[in-house]
């Protein structure tokens, strides 16, 4: 019977200025759903948040064009074989941040074109997931395809 592996992730990318965060969400989690060359199944979940920078009395806000930082809190659990096998070794941490790392950068890239910077993908302590997550962060959620659909018309 397999075991889970749960790693906590901290993800941050540019985004185009208008991105919609949710949706950023739900394109990070959807990635994250089958991961490494041989394609092993994985869940990530987690919230979504800007990293705007504050303004400072005296400053301009962000202009309309640029570049918004976002960023994830999450979990990405993992199945791993309970027993190691020679022909199927059990999955280790960097192993499965160097997997999602690869997919996000791909998935971010496809739908929001090259921002200057791949996506940055960090092992994190679960500490920091539940220390560090805004209030005002968006929980991460799937929609059915159904919904997707009827979104888009």
């Amino acid at each position: 019977m397999p075991d889970s592996l749960i790693v906590p992730l901290f993800v941050t990318t540019d985004l185009p200025p208008h991105a919609d965060l949710a949706e950023f969400g739900e394109l990070l989690a959807r990635t994250a759903r089958v991961l490494g060359p041989d394609g092993y199944e994985a869940s990530l979940s987690g919230n979504v948040f800007w990293l705007d920078r504050p303004v400072l009395p005296g400053q301009q806000p962000v202009a309309d064009d640029e570049l918004r930082f976002a960023g994830m809190l999450g979990h990405l659990a993992v199945s791993v074989p309970a027993v190691s096998v020679p022909a199927r070794p059990g999955r280790d941490v960097r192993e499965v941040v160097r997997d999602v790392r690869r997919a996000i950068g791909a998935a971010v890239t496809e739908r929001y074109g090259d921002v200057g910077a791949a996506p940055a993908v960090f092992a994190i302590r679960d500490r920091d997931v539940r220390e560090r997550t805004p209030d005002s962060a968006l929980a991460v959620a799937i929609r059915p395809a159904a919904e997707l659909v009827g979104a888009a018309r």
